[in-house]
């Protein structure tokens, strides 16, 4: 069996191509709209939140399933530019990758996203084997296969690692994998979807803690983030920045939580730390581009405080 001793965080799920374009107006049905600034980038949420982490200092590993397509190729690109370990990658030839067109608003950053899943099957439960990776600490999963997060789930409680979940849309079997979950990062989407969408986001924190996850974290965008631990709520705002894509934004702020939680922070400096991180990734376009170095992060809270 290959061993990877050096990896402490691993993350199962999806990776994506992103086309991504400014537009100047959205089109009504029949019309059309010039897009600005296209660029072509790699995305997904498991996958950039193992960059954000790898871009801070942290050796990461991603599990998925791809194709050997152009759209997979270019995934592949992207793990390797920034040093996120894809050996145990699962490529399956003659399929298509997951890919998405991204059209992103010049007034507020905010971005409108068409995405394909792709042919390529899904990580089974049964090719999913985290004994590669004897000192890793924490499996991060975003749900989007949800049998073999909930193995890998199992096999990571099994070895005594923390589970992160990305919860970003409210899917069948998201209660059965929160279940497994030392702590929840959740959109404020899902948390809706949990709970209705008028009622308030401390209603859904209960909820994923009567669900069995340890700690729970509702992010709100420009609203700033709301969790809670051992009873407490905390709110973290959210930092100004001159936004220009708000693409995977939560994805980086999911890499950048469980850079705090390997430091053992508490969860309001987690959360401090994640938000700031974030809100610089919106500085450009695209999920990763913007993706800071640890030594900037703390510049930029430095320069806000």
């Amino acid at each position: 069996m290959k061993l990877l001793p050096d990896i402490e965080v691993v993350g199962l799920g999806q990776a994506s191509l992103d086309f991504l374009g400014i537009t100047s107006f959205f089109p009504r049905e029949n019309e059309k709209s010039e897009l600005q600034n296209v660029e072509i980038q790699c995305g997904g949420p498991a996958s950039t939140a193992m960059v954000t982490l790898a871009r801070l200092g942290i050796r990461t590993s991603f599990l998925g399933s791809i194709s050997d397509d152009f759209f997979g190729r270019e995934i592949v690109k992207g793990l390797k530019k920034e040093g996120v370990d894809f050996s145990l990658l699962t490529i399956r030839p003659g399929h298509t990758s997951q890919v998405a067109f991204i059209a992103i608003s010049p007034q507020n950053g905010n971005r409108t996203i068409f995405w394909h899943r792709g042919s390529v099957p899904p990580l089974k439960r049964e090719e999913v084997a985290l004994a590669h990776f004897p000192k890793a600490r924490i499996l991060h999963v975003d749900g989007l296969m949800i049998e073999a997060a909930i193995e890998a789930a199992r096999q990571a409680r099994k070895m005594g690692w923390k589970i992160v979940m990305d919860a970003g849309t409210l899917r069948q079997g998201s209660p059965d994998l929160i279940r497994f979950v030392d702590i929840v990062v959740a959109s404020e989407g899902f948390a809706k979807a949990l709970v209705g969408p008028g009622a308030p986001m401390e209603k859904a924190l209960e909820a994923f803690m009567e669900m069995g996850a340890g700690k729970a974290v509702i992010t709100l965008g420009a609203q700033g983030s709301v969790g809670c631990e051992n009873g407490k709520i905390i709110f973290q705002r959210s930092y100004p920045v001159m936004a220009v894509d708000t693409t995977g934004a939560g994805d980086v702020y999911h890499g950048a939580y469980i850079y705090g939680v390997l430091q053992h922070w508490d969860m309001a400096a987690c959360m401090r730390f994640a938000s700031a991180v974030a809100a610089m990734k919106c500085r450009r376009i695209g999920a990763r581009d913007g993706i800071p170095r640890l030594e900037e992060v703390w510049s930029f809270i430095e320069d806000q405080e």
